[in-house]
């Protein structure tokens, strides 16, 4: 654990704690939301090819998710931590246009 809170810059053991649980909330409410998505517009595994639908849901949870960590986050006092991160993994997907333009 010290060499993920020496990488990460944690101070404390209740940080890292901290940055777990917001990981866990994040991953499982961004699939529950995809999924719910995906059921409001009447794609299900039981109409879909499972291949197909899970190709979906994927594509739904990965530009929600480093949002969604944005604002996790934020509630659990983070943000220094999961702003940086989730603005890497939004320029890694090549959706940087969404965020603000900083001119220096």
């Amino acid at each position: 654990m010290n060499k993920l809170k020496t990488r990460w810059g944690i101070t404390s053991n209740y940080q890292l704690v901290i940055i777990f649980i917001v990981f866990a909330i994040n991953g499982s409410l961004s699939a529950k939301i995809s999924a719910f998505l995906l059921d409001n517009l009447g794609i299900t595994k039981e109409n879909t090819n499972v291949i197909l639908y899970y190709a979906i849901l994927l594509v739904l949870v990965l530009p929600l998710y480093p949002f969604m960590l944005m604002f996790f986050g934020w509630i659990f006092g983070q943000s220094a931590f999961f702003t940086p991160f989730a603005k890497r993994m939004i320029k890694s997907m090549k959706m940087g246009f969404l965020l603000p333009n900083k001119k220096n």
